[in-house]
């Protein structure tokens, strides 16, 4: 069926494991964050979907899901004004999308629709490859510098540690392409990593987020964060409460860490005090929380929604606010996400093209007024996933292999790949 056949062009690129903006003069002070669950992804109706894409002014998820229910009533211009919002915002349709489109929409508006597609993504290589790390590393979620203040006897020291969540250990890189492993005993999946300089600690994130089957010997790996490399104990432990799987962490000027849950939707915090994760915010209030970044006064912390935007929490009060755009910006299908600056870095790998983009945020940090693409379609990429930033750089990981791995074991048509890890400038 012609409806059918256009559903299965927009599938949104998967992530491992998210309307024009309204003027700065008719803005409200802050915008209203709408709950969301797995609920809020079964709708279909194109009331309910308008009034999400209302909720969410800068979703391109949001927008695509509104297509398949505009073709199947009719409503061509309302479909064609979706196609117009997504092309101010550089949104490009796949090949086959590009070709079919036009011809589902109708003779008498295929050429208007063919108008509202760009033809190919611009490509930004920016970047370069400052170390390749094995394929028997598996599947490599994130990359930090190796901390000068890092207090561990390594001689000497590698340039690079990147999380394996299928080795389910820290990865050590040296220039001579060797690579050996930190700390495999207990932990599941490592994923997130951030330093804390107050600490002088490196934090892990470890929890099941591969969807692997745990084995006995596999029962008591820990799901929490966990601090390497300590001089006086081998490691610190904060422990996640039952069921939840931390994946993306930070840290805050005053040792504090932050932890999302991309599966069960909870955002996690632990002060230098605590032993065990204590909630931030509770599951159904964001349907995949990834990216962390602290806001420069540390008042607040910024949750990208894979699916529908980025999110603000008022750390004093948890009172959650949508990040509102002066710009058109797609402000979804954010992995990664740093703050620099006056500017948030994120990884967009839930976006077509794929792109790392700079926000610049207003004075009171609460809209984007300003928009940069530090790096888009490259073709070395495969997935650009996690990283960290350093003296003015972002490291992350370029190809990433989400596609190889099922449910934690290797693709038999798909065997792994050595990872690339990237540098690219922020200036």
């Amino acid at each position: 069926m012609r409806a059918l056949a256009f559903a299965l062009l927009l599938a949104l690129p998967a992530c491992a494991h998210a309307q024009a903006a309204d003027g700065p003069a008719s803005a409200p002070l802050t915008a209203e964050w709408r709950a969301v669950d797995a609920a809020t992804g079964q709708i279909r109706d194109i009331e309910g979907l308008e009034q999400l894409a209302q909720d969410f002014p800068d979703s391109g998820n949001v927008r695509l899901r509104l297509l398949q229910p505009y073709l199947e009533a009719g409503e061509t211009e309302k479909l064609l004004d979706t196609l117009r919002w997504l092309k101010e915002r550089g949104y490009v349709f796949g090949e086959v999308p590009q070709q079919q489109i036009p011809k589902l929409i109708g003779e008498d508006r295929a050429a208007a629709a063919q108008a509202l597609l760009i033809p190919q993504a611009e490509v930004i290589a920016g970047s370069e490859v400052v170390g390749v790390i094995s394929a028997d590393a598996g599947l490599i979620e994130s990359v930090i510098r190796f901390p000068d203040e890092l207090a561990i006897q390594v001689h000497p020291r590698p340039k690079l540690l990147a999380t394996s969540v299928t080795v389910k250990a820290v990865a050590a890189w040296y220039p001579s392409g060797t690579n050996f492993y930190f700390d495999r005993s207990g932990l599941d999946n490592v994923s997130g990593m951030v330093w804390d300089p107050l600490r002088k600690s490196l934090w892990v994130a470890s929890g099941n987020i591969d969807g692997s089957e745990k084995g006995e010997l596999d029962k008591y790996d820990v799901s929490g964060l966990v601090s390497l490399f300590r001089s006086e104990d081998p490691r610190e432990v904060i422990s996640a409460p039952q069921g939840a799987n931390p994946s993306d962490i930070t840290v805050d000027a005053n040792s504090t860490l932050y932890a999302s849950d991309p599966l069960a939707g909870g955002v996690f915090f632990a002060t230098k005090d605590d032993h065990e994760l204590r909630a931030l915010i509770s599951p159904g209030t964001f349907r995949s929380p990834q990216g962390l970044a602290v806001g420069d006064d540390n008042t607040k912390l910024y949750v990208s929604d894979y699916r529908y935007g980025i999110a603000i929490v008022d750390l004093a009060t948890r009172k959650v606010s949508r990040l509102a755009s002066d710009i058109p910006v797609i402000l979804d299908g954010v992995d990664g996400m740093w703050r620099h600056g006056d500017e948030l870095i994120v990884v967009q790998n839930g976006t077509s093209p794929m792109r790392i983009a700079a926000f610049k945020l207003s004075e009171d940090g609460m809209r984007v007024v300003g928009h940069r693409v530090l790096e888009q379609a490259n073709p070395e990429w495969t997935e650009p996933l996690n990283g960290s930033i350093h003296e003015g750089a972002l490291y992350y990981v370029g190809n990433g292999q989400w596609d190889r791995y099922v449910q934690g074991q290797s693709a038999q048509d798909k065997p792994p790949l050595p990872t690339q890890i990237r540098r690219l400038s922020l200036d």
